[in-house]
Protein backbone atom coordinates (compact mmCIF):
# COMPACT_ATOMS: atom_id res chain seq x y z
CA UNK A 1 0.00 0.00 0.00
CA UNK A 2 2.70 2.29 1.13
CA UNK A 3 4.52 1.59 -2.17
CA UNK A 4 1.65 2.31 -4.31
CA UNK A 5 0.97 5.98 -2.66
CA UNK A 6 4.25 6.80 -3.57
CA UNK A 7 3.64 5.72 -6.98
CA UNK A 8 1.00 8.05 -7.12
CA UNK A 9 2.69 10.68 -5.66
CA UNK A 10 5.41 10.93 -7.92
CA UNK A 11 3.04 10.14 -10.79
CA UNK A 12 1.24 13.43 -9.88
CA UNK A 13 4.45 15.27 -9.46
CA UNK A 14 5.96 14.33 -12.94
CA UNK A 15 2.60 15.43 -14.50
CA UNK A 16 2.83 18.85 -13.00
CA UNK A 17 6.37 19.28 -14.01
CA UNK A 18 5.14 18.31 -17.50
CA UNK A 19 1.78 21.14 -17.23
CA UNK A 20 4.18 23.69 -15.92
CA UNK A 21 6.83 22.95 -18.49
CA UNK A 22 4.37 23.24 -21.27
CA UNK A 23 2.95 26.28 -19.85
CA UNK A 24 6.62 28.28 -19.92
CA UNK A 25 6.84 26.66 -23.63
CA UNK A 26 3.63 28.10 -24.50
CA UNK A 27 4.24 31.51 -22.92
CA UNK A 28 7.47 31.60 -24.92
CA UNK A 29 6.22 31.00 -28.04
CA UNK A 30 3.65 33.67 -27.36
CA UNK A 31 6.33 36.32 -26.24
CA UNK A 32 8.28 34.92 -29.43
CA UNK A 33 5.44 35.37 -31.76
CA UNK A 34 4.70 38.70 -29.93
CA UNK A 35 7.95 40.11 -30.73
CA UNK A 36 8.16 39.04 -34.15
CA UNK A 37 4.67 40.60 -34.76
CA UNK A 38 5.93 44.04 -33.39
CA UNK A 39 9.02 44.17 -35.30
CA UNK A 40 6.97 43.06 -38.63
CA UNK A 41 4.12 45.64 -37.42
CA UNK A 42 7.32 48.47 -36.67
CA UNK A 43 9.63 47.53 -39.69
CA UNK A 44 9.05 51.04 -41.67
CA UNK A 45 9.20 53.35 -38.35
CA UNK A 46 12.53 50.92 -36.91
CA UNK A 47 13.21 51.64 -40.60
CA UNK A 48 12.88 55.43 -40.11
CA UNK A 49 14.42 55.18 -36.55
CA UNK A 50 17.86 54.22 -37.67
CA UNK A 51 17.49 56.87 -40.37
CA UNK A 52 16.78 59.45 -38.13
CA UNK A 53 19.69 58.35 -35.86
CA UNK A 54 22.21 58.34 -38.58
CA UNK A 55 21.46 61.47 -40.07
CA UNK A 56 21.07 63.03 -36.94
CA UNK A 57 24.16 62.20 -35.25
CA UNK A 58 25.55 63.60 -38.46
CA UNK A 59 23.93 66.82 -37.88
CA UNK A 60 25.33 67.28 -34.44
CA UNK A 61 28.87 66.42 -34.92
CA UNK A 62 28.78 68.54 -38.30
CA UNK A 63 27.15 71.79 -35.81
CA UNK A 64 29.94 70.79 -33.17
CA UNK A 65 32.58 70.95 -35.58
CA UNK A 66 30.73 74.23 -37.10
CA UNK A 67 30.97 75.64 -33.27
CA UNK A 68 34.12 74.68 -32.65
CA UNK A 69 35.84 77.16 -35.65
CA UNK A 70 33.69 79.79 -34.56
CA UNK A 71 35.02 79.40 -31.02
CA UNK A 72 38.67 79.17 -32.55
CA UNK A 73 37.65 82.40 -34.60
CA UNK A 74 36.72 84.17 -31.12
CA UNK A 75 40.19 82.99 -29.64
CA UNK A 76 38.27 81.51 -26.46
CA UNK A 77 40.06 79.09 -24.15
CA UNK A 78 40.60 75.78 -25.40
CA UNK A 79 39.50 73.93 -22.34
CA UNK A 80 35.91 75.88 -22.74
CA UNK A 81 35.48 75.35 -25.65
CA UNK A 82 36.17 71.78 -25.45
CA UNK A 83 33.73 71.69 -22.43
CA UNK A 84 31.31 73.64 -24.05
CA UNK A 85 31.34 71.07 -27.41
CA UNK A 86 31.58 67.55 -25.35
CA UNK A 87 28.25 68.93 -23.82
CA UNK A 88 26.35 69.72 -26.92
CA UNK A 89 27.48 66.84 -28.23
CA UNK A 90 25.75 65.05 -25.60
CA UNK A 91 22.41 66.80 -25.16
CA UNK A 92 22.47 66.29 -29.05
CA UNK A 93 22.80 62.82 -28.68
CA UNK A 94 20.02 62.22 -26.41
CA UNK A 95 17.73 63.88 -28.43
CA UNK A 96 18.41 61.82 -31.57
CA UNK A 97 17.91 58.77 -29.54
CA UNK A 98 14.89 59.96 -27.71
CA UNK A 99 13.30 60.98 -31.01
CA UNK A 100 13.74 58.09 -32.70
CA UNK A 101 12.39 55.93 -30.13
CA UNK A 102 9.36 58.06 -30.04
CA UNK A 103 9.33 56.77 -33.82
CA UNK A 104 9.20 53.15 -32.84
CA UNK A 105 6.57 53.53 -30.57
CA UNK A 106 8.61 53.61 -26.91
CA UNK A 107 6.98 55.96 -24.29
CA UNK A 108 10.14 58.55 -23.59
CA UNK A 109 7.35 60.36 -20.84
CA UNK A 110 8.44 59.02 -18.09
CA UNK A 111 11.78 58.92 -18.78
CA UNK A 112 12.35 62.39 -19.43
CA UNK A 113 10.39 62.80 -15.91
CA UNK A 114 12.84 60.87 -14.28
CA UNK A 115 15.84 62.73 -16.41
CA UNK A 116 14.51 66.24 -15.03
CA UNK A 117 14.04 65.04 -11.51
CA UNK A 118 17.57 63.98 -11.27
CA UNK A 119 18.62 66.64 -13.22
CA UNK A 120 17.35 68.82 -10.59
CA UNK A 121 18.69 67.47 -7.63
CA UNK A 122 22.13 67.44 -8.80
CA UNK A 123 21.78 70.84 -9.85
CA UNK A 124 20.84 71.69 -6.24
CA UNK A 125 23.54 69.69 -4.84
CA UNK A 126 25.94 71.18 -6.97
CA UNK A 127 24.81 74.71 -6.94
CA UNK A 128 27.96 76.29 -6.16
CA UNK A 129 30.07 74.44 -8.33
CA UNK A 130 27.85 75.26 -11.38
CA UNK A 131 27.64 79.08 -10.97
CA UNK A 132 31.05 79.08 -11.12
CA UNK A 133 31.42 77.11 -13.86
CA UNK A 134 28.56 79.49 -15.74
CA UNK A 135 30.81 82.18 -14.38
CA UNK A 136 33.47 80.99 -16.46
CA UNK A 137 32.31 80.26 -19.42
CA UNK A 138 30.55 84.12 -19.35
CA UNK A 139 33.87 85.74 -17.93
CA UNK A 140 35.61 83.38 -21.20
CA UNK A 141 33.04 84.17 -23.74
CA UNK A 142 32.53 87.88 -22.95
CA UNK A 143 35.72 89.11 -22.17
CA UNK A 144 35.41 91.57 -19.30
CA UNK A 145 39.48 91.61 -18.48
CA UNK A 146 41.47 88.71 -20.02
CA UNK A 147 45.14 86.99 -18.88
CA UNK A 148 47.42 89.52 -17.94
CA UNK A 149 44.53 92.61 -17.00
CA UNK A 150 44.92 94.54 -14.00
CA UNK A 151 41.51 94.25 -12.27
CA UNK A 152 39.86 95.39 -9.13
CA UNK A 153 36.57 93.19 -8.27
CA UNK A 154 34.68 95.00 -5.99
CA UNK A 155 33.01 92.57 -4.10
CA UNK A 156 35.82 91.93 -1.42
CA UNK A 157 38.25 94.90 -2.93
CA UNK A 158 40.53 92.31 -4.29
CA UNK A 159 43.13 93.57 -7.10
CA UNK A 160 46.00 92.11 -9.06
CA UNK A 161 46.99 90.93 -12.12
CA UNK A 162 44.81 87.98 -13.96
CA UNK A 163 47.65 85.17 -14.22
CA UNK A 164 44.38 82.65 -15.26
CA UNK A 165 41.42 82.10 -16.03
CA UNK A 166 40.37 78.25 -15.06
CA UNK A 167 36.64 76.71 -15.36
CA UNK A 168 35.76 77.48 -12.03
CA UNK A 169 38.57 80.19 -10.32
CA UNK A 170 39.77 83.13 -11.70
CA UNK A 171 43.82 83.66 -10.35
CA UNK A 172 45.09 87.15 -9.55
CA UNK A 173 48.73 87.93 -8.80
CA UNK A 174 49.38 90.99 -6.33
CA UNK A 175 51.60 93.60 -6.32
CA UNK A 176 53.73 91.90 -3.71
CA UNK A 177 53.55 89.03 -5.62
CA UNK A 178 50.36 87.22 -3.44
CA UNK A 179 47.94 84.96 -5.35
CA UNK A 180 44.38 85.81 -4.66
CA UNK A 181 42.06 82.64 -5.78
CA UNK A 182 38.68 84.15 -6.61
CA UNK A 183 35.29 82.12 -7.98
CA UNK A 184 34.18 82.81 -11.46
CA UNK A 185 30.33 83.40 -10.05
CA UNK A 186 31.42 86.51 -7.85
CA UNK A 187 32.94 88.19 -10.62
CA UNK A 188 29.99 87.30 -13.23
CA UNK A 189 27.63 88.56 -10.75
CA UNK A 190 29.49 91.74 -9.38
CA UNK A 191 31.00 94.74 -11.31
CA UNK A 192 34.73 95.08 -11.17
CA UNK A 193 37.31 97.54 -12.75
CA UNK A 194 39.36 96.91 -15.47
CA UNK A 195 42.26 99.16 -15.15
CA UNK A 196 44.30 98.12 -18.27
CA UNK A 197 41.68 97.63 -20.48
CA UNK A 198 42.29 101.14 -22.06
CA UNK A 199 45.77 102.14 -23.54
CA UNK A 200 45.08 105.96 -21.38
CA UNK A 201 45.27 106.57 -17.84
CA UNK A 202 44.51 110.11 -16.09
CA UNK A 203 46.96 110.56 -13.32
CA UNK A 204 45.71 112.79 -10.82
CA UNK A 205 47.83 113.93 -7.80
CA UNK A 206 46.36 116.48 -5.21
CA UNK A 207 48.79 118.32 -2.45
CA UNK A 208 47.97 121.02 -0.13
CA UNK A 209 49.23 124.96 -0.08
CA UNK A 210 49.32 127.67 2.32
CA UNK A 211 46.07 130.42 1.25
CA UNK A 212 49.08 132.82 1.47
CA UNK A 213 50.55 131.62 -2.05
CA UNK A 214 50.70 133.10 -5.38
CA UNK A 215 48.14 130.92 -7.27
CA UNK A 216 49.37 132.15 -10.53
CA UNK A 217 53.56 131.56 -9.92
CA UNK A 218 52.12 127.94 -8.80
CA UNK A 219 50.08 127.29 -11.22
CA UNK A 220 53.32 127.90 -13.88
CA UNK A 221 55.41 125.93 -11.85
CA UNK A 222 53.28 122.56 -12.22
CA UNK A 223 52.68 123.58 -15.38
CA UNK A 224 56.27 123.12 -16.25
CA UNK A 225 56.94 120.41 -14.38
CA UNK A 226 53.83 118.36 -16.19
CA UNK A 227 55.88 120.02 -19.74
CA UNK A 228 59.34 118.37 -18.76
CA UNK A 229 58.24 114.84 -17.96
CA UNK A 230 57.67 113.73 -21.81
CA UNK A 231 55.40 110.83 -20.33
CA UNK A 232 52.70 112.84 -19.44
CA UNK A 233 50.81 112.85 -23.33
CA UNK A 234 50.67 116.66 -24.66
CA UNK A 235 48.31 116.35 -26.91
CA UNK A 236 45.84 115.36 -23.57
CA UNK A 237 44.12 118.21 -21.89
CA UNK A 238 46.55 119.16 -18.41
CA UNK A 239 44.82 120.80 -15.34
CA UNK A 240 45.69 122.55 -12.82
CA UNK A 241 43.23 123.99 -10.55
CA UNK A 242 42.11 124.51 -6.51
CA UNK A 243 40.16 121.52 -5.57
CA UNK A 244 39.40 123.04 -1.95
CA UNK A 245 39.80 125.31 1.08
CA UNK A 246 40.59 123.67 4.16
CA UNK A 247 41.08 124.13 7.48
CA UNK A 248 45.43 124.48 7.07
CA UNK A 249 45.46 125.53 3.65
CA UNK A 250 44.15 124.89 0.13
CA UNK A 251 44.23 121.19 -1.89
CA UNK A 252 46.02 121.51 -5.42
CA UNK A 253 44.78 119.52 -8.09
CA UNK A 254 47.21 118.62 -11.09
CA UNK A 255 45.56 116.14 -13.83
CA UNK A 256 47.64 114.67 -16.92
CA UNK A 257 47.04 111.72 -19.10
CA UNK A 258 49.51 109.28 -19.40
CA UNK A 259 49.90 105.34 -21.17
CA UNK A 260 48.54 103.23 -18.85
CA UNK A 261 51.85 101.19 -18.58
CA UNK A 262 53.11 104.04 -16.89
CA UNK A 263 50.28 105.31 -14.74
CA UNK A 264 52.11 104.30 -11.25
CA UNK A 265 55.80 105.57 -12.57
CA UNK A 266 53.99 108.79 -13.42
CA UNK A 267 52.30 109.53 -10.36
CA UNK A 268 55.03 108.79 -7.98
CA UNK A 269 57.22 110.80 -9.65
CA UNK A 270 54.96 114.00 -9.55
CA UNK A 271 54.49 113.51 -6.09
CA UNK A 272 58.09 114.10 -6.10
CA UNK A 273 58.91 116.44 -8.68
CA UNK A 274 56.17 118.97 -7.33
CA UNK A 275 57.47 118.83 -3.50
CA UNK A 276 61.22 119.53 -4.73
CA UNK A 277 60.47 122.22 -7.28
CA UNK A 278 57.80 123.86 -4.53
CA UNK A 279 60.99 124.23 -1.58
CA UNK A 280 62.98 125.62 -4.82
CA UNK A 281 60.71 127.88 -5.02
CA UNK A 282 59.18 128.97 -1.28
CA UNK A 283 55.78 127.48 -1.92
CA UNK A 284 54.62 126.54 1.49
CA UNK A 285 52.80 122.61 2.04
CA UNK A 286 51.08 123.58 5.17
CA UNK A 287 49.88 121.18 8.26
CA UNK A 288 47.77 121.19 10.72
CA UNK A 289 49.62 123.06 14.08
CA UNK A 290 48.61 123.07 17.41
CA UNK A 291 49.79 126.96 19.13
CA UNK A 292 49.90 126.88 22.89
CA UNK A 293 50.07 129.87 25.18
CA UNK A 294 51.71 129.74 27.90
CA UNK A 295 50.69 132.29 30.53
CA UNK A 296 53.28 133.19 33.63
CA UNK A 297 53.00 135.22 36.61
Amino acid sequence: MLLEASSQTTLQAVEEAAKEAEKSAGLARQTLDDLVNWLIGKSGSALIAVLVIVIGLKLVNWFAKGLKRSFERSRMEASVSGFLISIIRVIGYVLVFLTAATIVGFEVTSFVTILGTASLSIGLALQGALSNLAGGVLILMLKPFQVGDYILENNKGNEGTVVSIDIFYTRLKTHDNKVVVIPNGILAANSLVNLTDETKRKVEVKIAIAYQSDIKKVKELVYGILTEDERILSEEPQDVFIDSFDDSGMTLGIRGWVRTENYWPVTWALREKVKEVFDENGVEIPYNRVEVDVLTK
